[in-house]
């Protein structure tokens, strides 16, 4: 796996948008986050500029506007996240993980249908 760059909180919820909608330019961005947080356009655009600056986006100028693609890819980033979470938090155990879980939060009964699912498949392939 590449290196992936450190990406904050805030500068992730840049990164839904931009992975989201991409290509997609600064006007665009800023419309949508500064409807769901309380940023100003200011803020919006420093967190875009951090993200260039660490190598999460690249951008093009058309006209007057910049538009921004990820150079990270959205699974990418998630695996490695969770990867690293995991081995931080649990020793790199998920049984011990989704324990401690499951002793703070209550799972529907579709979650745990999806889980029962994930690990039939993942089962399924390691006697292939």
């Amino acid at each position: 796996m590449k290196n992936l760059p450190q990406i904050s909180e805030a500068e992730y919820e840049v990164m839904k948008i931009v992975w989201k909608n991409a290509p997609i330019n600064t006007n665009e961005i800023t419309g949508i986050l500064t409807q769901t947080t309380e940023w100003s356009p200011k803020t919006v655009q420093t967190l875009i500029k951090r993200l260039v600056n660490k190598g999460a986006l690249s951008y093009e100028k058309n006209s007057r506007v910049f538009v921004y693609t990820p150079l990270v890819k959205e699974e990418e980033y998630l695996e490695h996240q969770s990867s690293s979470f995991l081995k931080r938090y649990f020793d790199g155990n998920i049984a011990t993980m989704l324990n401690s879980y499951l002793k703070h939060d209550v799972l529907s009964n579709n979650e745990i249908a999806e889980l029962r699912n994930i690990l039939n498949e993942a089962s399924d392939r390691k006697e292939d």
